[in-house]
């Protein structure tokens, strides 16, 4: 595996924890809601941009396409 691809990797599991802590829910339950409303598809497609975003930017981003797809949880301020 490259550097340039562990570090999208460390970013992604990174993400999926502070999306996590942001809902109070588990990793695991984060990673499979992300995955099934497209959330993991956007980090993986836009990580060059949004690796220059703070977390919490991302994490209000994610749960954005994630709610376009059918998610439930809304990123509040």
């Amino acid at each position: 595996m490259s550097r340039s691809e562990t570090n999208k990797l460390k970013y992604i599991i990174a993400l999926v924890a502070e999306f996590a802590a942001k809902f109070s829910i588990g990793e695991k339950q984060a990673y499979n809601y992300l995955k099934r409303f497209k959330g993991m598809d956007y980090l993986s497609e836009f990580y060059d941009v949004l690796h220059t975003l703070s977390f919490e930017e991302t994490v209000c981003s994610l749960s954005i396409v994630c709610n376009r797809n059918g998610g439930k949880l809304m990123y509040n301020v």
